[in-house]
Protein backbone atom coordinates (compact mmCIF):
# COMPACT_ATOMS: atom_id res chain seq x y z
CA UNK A 1 0.00 0.00 0.00
CA UNK A 2 1.22 3.59 -0.98
CA UNK A 3 2.30 5.75 1.74
CA UNK A 4 -0.63 8.19 0.33
CA UNK A 5 -3.17 5.98 0.22
CA UNK A 6 -2.08 4.50 3.89
CA UNK A 7 -2.52 8.09 5.09
CA UNK A 8 -6.49 8.14 3.63
CA UNK A 9 -7.42 5.02 5.47
CA UNK A 10 -5.62 6.41 8.44
CA UNK A 11 -7.52 9.81 8.44
CA UNK A 12 -10.84 7.89 7.72
CA UNK A 13 -10.70 5.48 10.28
CA UNK A 14 -10.16 8.37 12.76
CA UNK A 15 -12.79 10.91 10.77
CA UNK A 16 -15.63 8.18 11.37
CA UNK A 17 -14.37 7.39 15.19
CA UNK A 18 -14.91 11.57 15.61
CA UNK A 19 -17.91 12.17 13.55
CA UNK A 20 -16.04 14.41 11.73
CA UNK A 21 -17.70 17.75 10.17
CA UNK A 22 -17.97 17.17 6.39
CA UNK A 23 -16.48 20.65 6.23
CA UNK A 24 -13.49 20.42 7.79
CA UNK A 25 -13.06 17.07 6.42
CA UNK A 26 -13.41 18.30 3.20
CA UNK A 27 -10.76 21.10 4.15
CA UNK A 28 -8.17 18.79 5.58
CA UNK A 29 -7.93 16.11 3.32
CA UNK A 30 -6.81 18.68 0.56
CA UNK A 31 -3.81 20.80 0.40
CA UNK A 32 -3.69 24.54 0.69
CA UNK A 33 -0.88 24.80 -2.01
CA UNK A 34 1.62 22.62 -4.19
CA UNK A 35 4.29 23.96 -5.59
CA UNK A 36 6.58 22.30 -8.50
CA UNK A 37 9.57 23.95 -9.87
CA UNK A 38 12.15 22.79 -12.00
CA UNK A 39 15.52 23.76 -10.98
CA UNK A 40 18.54 24.32 -13.57
CA UNK A 41 22.10 23.43 -12.12
CA UNK A 42 25.03 23.91 -13.79
CA UNK A 43 27.12 20.39 -13.22
CA UNK A 44 30.86 20.54 -12.53
CA UNK A 45 31.25 19.23 -16.28
CA UNK A 46 30.00 22.12 -17.64
CA UNK A 47 26.62 20.70 -18.39
CA UNK A 48 23.35 21.63 -17.49
CA UNK A 49 20.43 19.09 -15.76
CA UNK A 50 16.96 20.32 -14.35
CA UNK A 51 15.76 18.98 -11.50
CA UNK A 52 12.35 18.64 -10.45
CA UNK A 53 11.28 19.84 -6.91
CA UNK A 54 8.37 19.93 -4.46
CA UNK A 55 6.90 21.88 -2.00
CA UNK A 56 3.29 21.26 -0.29
CA UNK A 57 1.63 23.26 2.41
CA UNK A 58 -1.25 21.39 3.96
CA UNK A 59 -2.78 23.82 6.31
CA UNK A 60 -2.11 26.45 8.10
CA UNK A 61 -5.09 27.03 10.65
CA UNK A 62 -2.94 27.00 13.85
CA UNK A 63 0.15 28.57 12.45
CA UNK A 64 3.46 28.93 9.59
CA UNK A 65 3.53 25.47 7.71
CA UNK A 66 6.46 23.23 9.38
CA UNK A 67 8.39 20.44 7.52
CA UNK A 68 11.37 19.12 5.94
CA UNK A 69 12.77 19.01 2.75
CA UNK A 70 14.05 15.55 1.35
CA UNK A 71 16.71 14.86 -1.23
CA UNK A 72 15.94 11.50 -2.49
CA UNK A 73 15.92 9.92 -6.18
CA UNK A 74 12.41 8.34 -5.32
CA UNK A 75 10.45 11.26 -3.77
CA UNK A 76 7.36 12.27 -5.76
CA UNK A 77 4.40 14.62 -5.09
CA UNK A 78 2.12 11.76 -3.66
CA UNK A 79 5.16 11.32 -0.98
CA UNK A 80 5.55 14.89 0.13
CA UNK A 81 1.65 15.19 -0.01
CA UNK A 82 1.57 12.69 2.58
CA UNK A 83 4.26 13.70 4.89
CA UNK A 84 2.82 17.32 4.77
CA UNK A 85 -0.61 15.70 5.68
CA UNK A 86 1.01 14.52 8.35
CA UNK A 87 3.03 17.56 9.68
CA UNK A 88 -0.46 19.31 10.25
CA UNK A 89 -1.49 16.25 12.40
CA UNK A 90 1.55 16.12 14.37
CA UNK A 91 1.76 19.78 15.42
CA UNK A 92 -2.00 19.60 16.22
CA UNK A 93 -1.21 16.41 18.70
CA UNK A 94 1.36 18.27 20.16
CA UNK A 95 -0.10 21.70 20.43
CA UNK A 96 2.19 23.68 18.79
CA UNK A 97 1.09 26.80 17.19
CA UNK A 98 2.17 25.17 13.48
CA UNK A 99 0.87 23.62 10.28
CA UNK A 100 1.82 20.96 7.91
CA UNK A 101 4.64 21.04 5.27
CA UNK A 102 6.98 19.32 3.32
CA UNK A 103 9.22 19.27 0.25
CA UNK A 104 11.67 17.45 -1.82
CA UNK A 105 13.64 17.32 -4.66
CA UNK A 106 14.14 13.92 -6.81
CA UNK A 107 18.18 13.98 -7.16
CA UNK A 108 20.44 10.94 -5.59
CA UNK A 109 22.75 13.49 -3.51
CA UNK A 110 25.36 11.11 -3.81
CA UNK A 111 26.12 11.20 -7.68
CA UNK A 112 26.75 14.93 -6.88
CA UNK A 113 29.14 16.89 -6.03
CA UNK A 114 29.39 19.75 -2.92
CA UNK A 115 29.23 22.06 -5.48
CA UNK A 116 26.37 20.81 -7.17
CA UNK A 117 24.08 20.47 -4.44
CA UNK A 118 24.59 23.01 -3.15
CA UNK A 119 23.67 25.32 -6.38
CA UNK A 120 20.85 22.71 -6.47
CA UNK A 121 19.61 23.58 -3.22
CA UNK A 122 20.09 27.71 -3.52
CA UNK A 123 18.42 27.49 -7.08
CA UNK A 124 15.97 26.29 -5.57
CA UNK A 125 15.46 28.16 -2.76
CA UNK A 126 15.03 30.91 -5.48
CA UNK A 127 12.20 29.33 -7.10
CA UNK A 128 10.49 29.29 -3.93
CA UNK A 129 11.24 31.96 -2.07
CA UNK A 130 8.19 33.82 -2.50
CA UNK A 131 6.17 30.95 -0.32
CA UNK A 132 8.43 30.53 1.73
CA UNK A 133 9.45 32.75 5.77
CA UNK A 134 9.68 32.67 8.67
CA UNK A 135 5.90 33.80 9.33
CA UNK A 136 4.63 31.76 6.33
CA UNK A 137 6.49 28.03 5.80
CA UNK A 138 9.93 27.24 7.76
CA UNK A 139 11.33 24.49 5.72
CA UNK A 140 13.98 21.67 8.11
CA UNK A 141 16.49 19.16 7.25
CA UNK A 142 14.56 15.46 6.30
CA UNK A 143 16.08 12.68 4.11
CA UNK A 144 19.49 13.25 2.94
CA UNK A 145 19.55 16.62 4.07
CA UNK A 146 21.43 18.13 7.17
CA UNK A 147 22.22 21.58 8.80
CA UNK A 148 24.24 22.87 6.15
CA UNK A 149 22.38 22.60 3.59
CA UNK A 150 19.78 24.53 6.00
CA UNK A 151 22.68 26.97 6.19
CA UNK A 152 22.73 27.60 2.24
CA UNK A 153 18.55 27.84 2.59
CA UNK A 154 18.88 30.77 4.91
CA UNK A 155 21.88 32.63 3.16
CA UNK A 156 20.06 32.47 0.22
CA UNK A 157 16.74 33.44 1.40
CA UNK A 158 18.44 36.38 2.91
CA UNK A 159 20.37 37.28 -0.08
CA UNK A 160 16.39 37.08 -1.55
CA UNK A 161 15.05 39.58 0.49
CA UNK A 162 17.82 42.00 1.89
CA UNK A 163 18.32 41.22 5.67
CA UNK A 164 19.37 38.62 7.82
CA UNK A 165 16.36 35.67 8.10
CA UNK A 166 18.16 33.13 9.51
CA UNK A 167 14.32 32.21 10.94
CA UNK A 168 13.56 30.66 7.63
CA UNK A 169 14.65 27.15 7.82
CA UNK A 170 15.39 25.35 11.32
CA UNK A 171 17.88 22.50 11.86
CA UNK A 172 20.75 24.98 11.43
CA UNK A 173 24.07 24.09 12.63
CA UNK A 174 24.24 25.48 16.63
CA UNK A 175 26.47 29.25 16.06
CA UNK A 176 24.34 30.11 13.09
CA UNK A 177 21.27 29.98 14.57
CA UNK A 178 19.98 26.55 15.54
CA UNK A 179 19.09 25.10 18.53
CA UNK A 180 21.20 22.56 20.91
CA UNK A 181 18.90 19.60 21.60
CA UNK A 182 17.74 19.62 17.79
CA UNK A 183 20.44 16.44 16.83
CA UNK A 184 18.36 14.22 19.50
CA UNK A 185 15.21 16.10 19.93
CA UNK A 186 13.65 13.10 17.37
CA UNK A 187 15.02 10.31 20.02
CA UNK A 188 14.41 11.83 22.95
CA UNK A 189 11.09 13.00 22.61
CA UNK A 190 9.89 9.81 21.46
CA UNK A 191 12.16 7.94 24.57
CA UNK A 192 10.02 10.47 26.57
CA UNK A 193 6.89 8.72 25.59
CA UNK A 194 7.91 5.55 25.34
CA UNK A 195 9.07 5.36 29.21
CA UNK A 196 6.20 7.01 30.18
CA UNK A 197 3.67 4.52 28.85
CA UNK A 198 6.10 1.66 30.50
CA UNK A 199 5.37 3.44 33.85
CA UNK A 200 1.59 3.42 33.10
CA UNK A 201 1.80 -0.30 32.22
CA UNK A 202 3.42 -1.12 34.96
CA UNK A 203 6.87 -2.49 33.36
CA UNK A 204 9.99 -1.74 35.16
CA UNK A 205 12.69 -1.13 32.80
CA UNK A 206 14.78 -3.97 33.10
CA UNK A 207 11.64 -6.12 32.33
CA UNK A 208 11.43 -4.43 28.66
CA UNK A 209 14.04 -6.05 25.89
CA UNK A 210 13.66 -3.75 22.49
CA UNK A 211 14.45 -4.78 18.98
CA UNK A 212 15.63 -1.07 17.12
CA UNK A 213 14.92 -1.44 13.29
CA UNK A 214 17.30 1.40 11.43
CA UNK A 215 20.42 2.46 13.38
CA UNK A 216 20.61 5.92 12.12
CA UNK A 217 20.97 8.85 14.25
CA UNK A 218 17.05 8.54 15.61
CA UNK A 219 17.20 5.04 15.92
CA UNK A 220 20.98 4.84 17.40
CA UNK A 221 19.95 7.80 20.08
CA UNK A 222 16.87 6.50 20.95
CA UNK A 223 18.57 2.85 22.18
CA UNK A 224 21.41 4.66 24.09
CA UNK A 225 18.75 6.40 25.82
CA UNK A 226 16.81 3.67 26.08
CA UNK A 227 19.58 1.35 27.52
CA UNK A 228 21.05 3.70 30.06
CA UNK A 229 17.69 3.89 31.35
CA UNK A 230 17.46 0.20 32.05
CA UNK A 231 16.08 -1.34 28.89
CA UNK A 232 17.89 -4.33 27.43
CA UNK A 233 18.78 -3.98 23.73
CA UNK A 234 18.42 -7.56 22.02
CA UNK A 235 17.90 -6.87 18.33
CA UNK A 236 18.72 -4.02 16.18
CA UNK A 237 19.35 -3.62 12.05
CA UNK A 238 20.10 -1.11 9.12
CA UNK A 239 19.51 -1.40 5.90
CA UNK A 240 21.85 -4.25 5.41
CA UNK A 241 21.35 -6.80 7.96
CA UNK A 242 19.58 -7.30 11.14
CA UNK A 243 21.64 -8.65 14.72
CA UNK A 244 19.92 -10.45 17.79
CA UNK A 245 21.49 -11.75 21.07
CA UNK A 246 19.05 -12.44 23.70
CA UNK A 247 21.99 -12.13 26.20
CA UNK A 248 21.81 -8.39 25.17
CA UNK A 249 24.03 -6.50 22.63
CA UNK A 250 26.56 -3.50 23.51
CA UNK A 251 24.85 -0.01 22.63
CA UNK A 252 28.50 1.59 22.37
CA UNK A 253 30.00 -0.68 20.62
CA UNK A 254 27.18 -1.00 17.86
CA UNK A 255 27.22 3.03 17.87
CA UNK A 256 30.92 2.98 17.54
CA UNK A 257 30.72 0.28 14.85
CA UNK A 258 28.38 2.32 12.53
CA UNK A 259 30.25 5.95 12.94
CA UNK A 260 32.93 4.22 11.30
CA UNK A 261 31.19 3.65 8.05
CA UNK A 262 30.32 0.03 8.53
CA UNK A 263 27.10 -2.13 8.40
CA UNK A 264 25.77 -4.68 10.22
CA UNK A 265 26.15 -7.23 7.35
CA UNK A 266 29.77 -6.92 8.74
CA UNK A 267 29.60 -7.22 12.20
CA UNK A 268 31.06 -9.92 13.39
CA UNK A 269 30.44 -11.72 17.22
CA UNK A 270 30.06 -15.66 17.48
CA UNK A 271 27.46 -14.47 19.85
CA UNK A 272 24.96 -12.91 17.38
CA UNK A 273 22.83 -14.01 15.43
CA UNK A 274 22.32 -12.41 11.53
CA UNK A 275 19.24 -11.49 10.22
CA UNK A 276 17.91 -10.79 6.77
CA UNK A 277 14.70 -8.69 5.67
CA UNK A 278 12.22 -7.60 7.92
CA UNK A 279 12.90 -10.58 9.97
CA UNK A 280 14.00 -9.16 12.66
CA UNK A 281 10.76 -7.18 13.16
CA UNK A 282 9.34 -10.99 14.63
CA UNK A 283 12.16 -11.43 17.25
CA UNK A 284 11.25 -12.12 20.85
CA UNK A 285 10.94 -8.68 22.64
CA UNK A 286 8.81 -6.47 24.51
CA UNK A 287 9.47 -3.11 22.50
CA UNK A 288 9.66 -3.07 19.23
CA UNK A 289 10.99 0.06 17.67
CA UNK A 290 10.62 0.66 14.09
CA UNK A 291 13.28 4.15 12.69
CA UNK A 292 13.79 2.95 9.36
CA UNK A 293 11.26 3.07 6.44
CA UNK A 294 7.52 3.18 5.69
CA UNK A 295 5.40 -0.21 5.52
CA UNK A 296 7.65 -2.22 7.51
CA UNK A 297 5.14 -4.09 9.62
CA UNK A 298 2.14 -5.13 7.29
CA UNK A 299 -0.53 -8.04 6.88
CA UNK A 300 2.12 -10.26 5.99
CA UNK A 301 4.09 -10.10 9.03
CA UNK A 302 1.62 -8.75 11.54
CA UNK A 303 1.08 -11.68 13.24
CA UNK A 304 4.59 -12.62 13.76
CA UNK A 305 5.40 -9.76 15.87
CA UNK A 306 6.01 -10.89 19.33
CA UNK A 307 6.42 -7.13 20.85
CA UNK A 308 4.21 -5.94 23.54
CA UNK A 309 4.52 -2.32 22.26
CA UNK A 310 5.01 -1.56 19.16
CA UNK A 311 6.85 2.26 18.33
CA UNK A 312 7.03 3.97 15.25
CA UNK A 313 10.04 6.72 15.80
CA UNK A 314 10.00 6.44 11.81
CA UNK A 315 6.97 8.04 9.61
CA UNK A 316 4.41 5.61 8.48
CA UNK A 317 6.01 2.06 8.98
CA UNK A 318 2.46 -0.03 10.01
CA UNK A 319 0.26 -0.49 7.23
CA UNK A 320 -3.42 0.29 8.30
CA UNK A 321 -4.27 -3.87 7.72
CA UNK A 322 -1.31 -4.09 10.55
CA UNK A 323 -3.02 -1.80 12.58
CA UNK A 324 -5.78 -4.07 12.75
CA UNK A 325 -3.98 -7.09 13.49
CA UNK A 326 -1.82 -5.85 15.86
CA UNK A 327 -5.30 -4.20 17.90
CA UNK A 328 -7.00 -7.48 17.31
CA UNK A 329 -3.69 -9.34 19.46
CA UNK A 330 -3.71 -6.40 21.98
CA UNK A 331 -0.35 -5.49 21.28
CA UNK A 332 -0.03 -1.50 21.63
CA UNK A 333 1.49 0.68 18.84
CA UNK A 334 2.79 4.10 19.84
CA UNK A 335 1.99 6.31 16.62
CA UNK A 336 4.21 8.24 14.49
CA UNK A 337 2.43 11.46 14.71
CA UNK A 338 2.75 11.34 18.26
CA UNK A 339 5.99 9.23 18.75
CA UNK A 340 8.51 11.02 16.46
CA UNK A 341 6.86 14.62 17.23
CA UNK A 342 10.17 15.37 19.44
CA UNK A 343 12.09 16.76 16.00
CA UNK A 344 9.32 19.31 14.99
CA UNK A 345 9.24 20.46 18.56
CA UNK A 346 12.49 21.16 19.27
CA UNK A 347 12.55 23.05 15.24
CA UNK A 348 9.42 24.97 17.11
CA UNK A 349 12.38 25.95 20.28
CA UNK A 350 14.52 27.25 17.83
CA UNK A 351 12.19 29.34 15.76
CA UNK A 352 11.32 30.85 19.18
CA UNK A 353 15.20 31.27 20.03
CA UNK A 354 15.67 32.81 16.30
CA UNK A 355 12.75 35.44 16.69
CA UNK A 356 13.99 36.48 20.08
CA UNK A 357 17.53 36.23 19.63
CA UNK A 358 18.03 33.92 22.63
CA UNK A 359 19.12 30.82 23.13
CA UNK A 360 18.31 28.41 25.51
CA UNK A 361 20.92 25.76 27.60
CA UNK A 362 20.50 22.10 26.67
CA UNK A 363 18.79 21.91 29.98
CA UNK A 364 15.88 24.10 29.28
CA UNK A 365 15.44 22.93 25.92
CA UNK A 366 14.94 19.39 27.76
CA UNK A 367 12.90 20.74 30.20
CA UNK A 368 10.34 22.01 27.73
CA UNK A 369 10.54 19.21 25.58
CA UNK A 370 9.70 16.93 28.13
CA UNK A 371 6.65 18.91 29.54
CA UNK A 372 5.03 19.24 25.87
CA UNK A 373 5.74 15.55 24.91
CA UNK A 374 4.37 14.25 28.63
CA UNK A 375 1.44 16.53 28.27
CA UNK A 376 0.65 14.99 24.49
CA UNK A 377 1.00 11.75 25.70
CA UNK A 378 -1.27 12.64 28.47
CA UNK A 379 -3.73 13.88 25.93
CA UNK A 380 -3.57 11.17 23.44
CA UNK A 381 -4.36 8.07 25.70
CA UNK A 382 -7.31 9.97 27.12
CA UNK A 383 -8.89 10.55 24.51
CA UNK A 384 -7.39 6.81 22.99
CA UNK A 385 -9.58 5.52 26.62
CA UNK A 386 -12.88 7.73 26.41
CA UNK A 387 -13.58 6.11 23.19
CA UNK A 388 -12.18 2.66 23.29
CA UNK A 389 -9.76 3.54 20.39
CA UNK A 390 -6.33 3.21 19.48
CA UNK A 391 -3.70 5.64 20.90
CA UNK A 392 -2.76 6.62 17.04
CA UNK A 393 -7.11 6.93 16.76
CA UNK A 394 -6.70 9.18 19.53
CA UNK A 395 -3.84 11.48 18.50
CA UNK A 396 -6.31 11.89 15.54
CA UNK A 397 -9.56 12.83 17.89
CA UNK A 398 -6.89 15.46 19.99
CA UNK A 399 -5.91 16.81 16.35
CA UNK A 400 -9.25 17.18 14.95
CA UNK A 401 -10.21 19.28 17.80
CA UNK A 402 -7.68 21.52 17.77
CA UNK A 403 -7.90 21.71 14.15
CA UNK A 404 -11.40 22.57 14.13
CA UNK A 405 -11.29 25.05 16.57
CA UNK A 406 -8.43 26.61 14.92
CA UNK A 407 -10.65 27.00 11.75
CA UNK A 408 -13.72 27.95 13.28
CA UNK A 409 -15.77 26.23 10.07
Amino acid sequence: MSLFKNVLVQFEKAAVLADLDPDLKMVLLEPERIVTVKVPVKMDNGGLRIFEGFRVQHNSARGPYKGGIRYHQDVDMAEVRSLASWMTIKCAVVGIPLGGGKGGIVVDPKELSKGELERLTRGYVRLIAPVIGPEMDVPAPDVNTDGEIMSWIADEYSKIVGRDEKGVVTGKPVGQGGSVGRDEATARGGFIILDEMRKDEGFKAEEMRFVMQGFGNAGATMAKLMVDAGYKLVGASDSRMGIYCAEGLDVDELMAFKASGDNFANYDNPRVEKIEGRGILEKECEVLVLAALENQVDSGNAHGVKAKIVFELANGPTTPDADDILKDRGVRVIPDVLANAGGVTVSYFEMLQNKDDNYWNEQEVRDKLTKIMLEAYAGVRKHAEKHSATLREGAYLVAFERLAEAMDL
